[in-house]
Order: C-alpha cells, then sequence, then structure tokens
C-alpha cells in the first residue's frame, strides 16, 4: 500500500513563530516519500549521510523523515534510517529540545494548518521558558550542548531543565565534547557570541563543564561576561566580541601571601592565541584583531598618559594609518573591557582620543618620504615616524586645554 505523502514544517520556525518572532528560514519534513519520488517531482538531492532535497522552485530543504541511532563514539557516529514508514513523531523524537520538536502540516495551497503537532510538549517547554530534551538520546550528541548555549544567549529568560543539565553534565564526563569538530565548535561559538546576551552562552559552558574543554585558555569570568553584554548591546561586530572573550589569554595566577595577582605576559598570550585560533579555525578577520587587543589593550587603556611618539607608535604597531576600520574595532574591544569596580566609565574617552589623533597624524603625506628614500624602508619608516610626531605634537599644543 503506498502511503500519502505529507510535507511539515517543523523546528524553529514553528518555535519563533509561537513566541511572536519573525520567522526567516523554514525546515520541511516529507512524510511517505522516497528518493525516487523526490527526484521524480524535479528535486536535487544535496544531502550526505541522509537525504535532503532542494525545491525545483524556492530552492528551500527538504528532508526525509528518518530516525538515527548511535554506533560509535563522537559526533560522526550516528547511522539514519528513512523509509516512507518513518512517521513525524519518530523524526520528531530525534530533534534536540522540546521546543524544536514541534510542527504543522503544509497544506496543497502552501498555508500551513493551524493545528500544531507537539508530541513532546514544546509549547510547555515555550510557555514555561524552559530547554528541556526530548528523550534520553540526547546525549548521543555532543553538538547539543552547544546549540543549548547559543539557544541560552539567543533567549535569555529561558533556563535549562535540572534534568537535562545532569544530561549535558555527563556527555563532558564521559568524553563526548572531546570529540567535537573544531569547525562546528566555532560555528556554534560565534553565532552565540552574536546574540542579545553571550554571557548566558558562556553560564551554560561552564555550568555543564563544557567550557574547560573546548575553551580550556580562556578565563571565563565576571569581567568578560559583562564586556560581552556590553558589545552586544552596542551592536559591536563578531571580531571585537571575539577579542574581548579571549583578551585575557596567557595570565597566570600568582599566590602573593594572602593576595592573588593576574601577572599578564604578551608573548604567551599571542602564542595562546595563535594555538587557540588554529585548534578552533579560526577566521583571519578575527584572530588579527584579537592578536591586537592582547598586545596592546593595557597601551590602549594608559594611552592619554603617553608621550607623542609612545602615541604614534602605539598607532603604527596597530597598523591604524592603513586600515582606521579595524582599528575602530580594536577600540571597541578597549571600550567594552573598560569595566570599573564602580560601574561603567559610559564614555570611553580614550577612543574619542586615540581616533582624533589617528585622524590628525593621517594628514601627514607618506608619499613624500616614499619618494625621497625609494627603495630604504627602513629610512621611510623612521622620516614618517618623526614626521608624524611633529605634526601631532603642533596640534596637541594648539588644541590643548
Amino acid at each position: 500500500m503506498t502511503l500519502p505523502v505529507k510535507i511539515y514544517v517543523v523546528g524553529g520556525a514553528i518555535r519563533d513563530e509561537l513566541m511572536g518572532m519573525s520567522v526567516k528560514d523554514c525546515d520541511y519534513v516529507v512524510v511517505g516519500s522516497t528518493p525516487e519520488d523526490m527526484l521524480a517531482k524535479g528535486f536535487k538531492p544535496v544531502g550526505r549521510g541522509f537525504p535532503v532535497f532542494l525545491h525545483p522552485e524556492t530552492h528551500e530543504e527538504y528532508a526525509l523523515a528518518r530516525t538515527e541511532s548511535k554506533t560509535t563514539f563522537g559526533y560522526h557516529g550516528f547511522v539514519f534510517f528513512y523509509a516512507p514508514s518513518v512517521t513525524l513523531e519518530q523524526d520528531l523524537a530525534r530533534r534536540d529540545f522540546t521546543m524544536n520538536a514541534i510542527a504543522r502540516e503544509l497544506m496543497d495551497d502552501g498555508s500551513l494548518s493551524d493545528t500544531l503537532i507537539d508530541p513532546y510538549e514544546g509549547v510547555k517547554a515555550i510557555e514555561a521558558r524552559l530547554f528541556h530534551h526530548v528523550s534520553e538520546a540526547f546525549v548521543d550528541d555532543p553538538v547539543r550542548i552547544l546549540r543549548c548555549a547559543r539557544f541560552a544567549a539567543r533567549f535569555p529568560d529561558f533556563t535549562v531543565a535540572p534534568e537535562t543539565l545532569i544530561l549535558m553534565r555527563r556527555m563532558t564526563k564521559n568524553g563526548e565534547v572531546d570529540a567535537l569538530v573544531p569547525e562546528r565548535v566555532w560555528q556554534e561559538l560565534s553565532r552565540g557570541l552574536m546574540e542579545k546576551k553571550p554571557s548566558r552562552m558562556l553560564d551554560i559552558l561552564r555550568d555543564t563543564g563544557a567550557a574547560t574543554r573546548i575553551l580550556p585558555e580562556v578565563d571565563i569570568d565576571i569581567h568578560v561576561l559583562t564586556a560581552l553584554d556590553f558589545a552586544a548591546i552596542k551592536m559591536f561586530p563578531l571580531p571585537v566580541r571575539f577579542a574581548i572573550l579571549i583578551h585575557s589569554l596567557g595570565k597566570e595566577m600568582m599566590l602573593d601571601g594572602s593576595s592573588l595577582r593576574n601577572i599578564a605576559y604578551e608573548g604567551r598570550s599571542v602564542d595562546c592565541l595563535k594555538f587557540l585560533c588554529e585548534r578552533l579555525c579560526v577566521p583571519a578577520e578575527c584572530r588579527e584583531l584579537a592578536k591586537i587587543v592582547v598586545r596592546e589593550l593595557n597601551h590602549i587603556h594608559g594611552s592619554e598618559r603617553l608621550s607623542v611618539s609612545e602615541l604614534v607608535s602605539l598607532l603604527e604597531r596597530c597598523d591604524a594609518f592603513r586600515r582606521p576600520k579595524r582599528f575602530e574595532g580594536i577600540l571597541q574591544a578597549c571600550e567594552s573591557l573598560d569595566v570599573h569596580s564602580g560601574g561603567r566609565n559610559t564614555s570611553y574617552s580614550r577612543r574619542h582620543y586615540l581616533m582624533q589623533t589617528l585622524e590628525v597624524a593621517r594628514s601627514v603625506n607618506a608619499g613624500i618620504f616614499a619618494e625621497r628614500y625609494a627603495g630604504n624602508g627602513a629610512k621611510i619608516k623612521a622620516a614618517l615616524h618623526a614626521a608624524r610626531v611633529d605634526f601631532l605634537s603642533v596640534w596637541l599644543d594648539v588644541h590643548s586645554d
């Protein structure tokens, strides 16, 4: 007997609709069909481990209903089963959280049915603002810890169900987290950093023990959490937020009598950053900005006390003359990290000061020295530095109070 083919919209689209949020993308599940049927209707296959197809007109993804079972340790140790007999409820059962296991049927006219299909009480979890796993199979996929952390950053008023938290801690303890591939870690981490409250992501990673496994070099303290949330409010870009996250790499804790002191070693910090970025496949834009923040943070914080020559040297080390836009991002990271014990300094004067001095010093025509000392890079660099110092000194004298 041929089963009737039905198509459902599932997961995030239904969740976001129920929460009154805008729906960006829809995930479609096809029940009662086969790969051959999909090809005959003009769908194009794109899936590897399981059949996913692109709609011939909209190019949206349609996946055949499937089940999965864990066969070996790690992120890739799954076997998928798909057939016309696989039900929607079986497909939803393999999903991570109950809030993502809700569906609506796609009708023939392209509209969605008013009837919610919610076999695992996802609506109840949404109303309770709760991340709750669908089944015990949750422990099979360590990516779910990262997804939970990212969802927490996106939905900061949600909490993790106690029984789900127990499962995530078990996954960390038994080593499942260690099997995560770097690309997926970076994908989820970077998306979480760009959500409305990144500190919630890091709270979850710490609470599950996963933070020390995937970010062993990073000291996630209240300073970092506060700075990241400030950057989110300011809508600073990803390279800035990544720099904030890793700014304290290479710091050693030293016990001095009864007090604990942070001793920063810039060279060691840069080495740690290089290792972390290589391990997680961090994009060049993020690693380059972070490297400068790690190296120059304290100098930027103290820039108003620098001599004019030291100030120009700072701008040159930051490559601010060639890349002023990136330099602005560096200052955004430093502004976010300017947290004081009595509250945040609402006016980060160094940012305005350094951008203004950069604009003035950029008025010096570098081409003159390139022509005068053609072929002698060292002389060009020294002469250009001296000219910038002289020009900026005059400007500062004129504009000083």
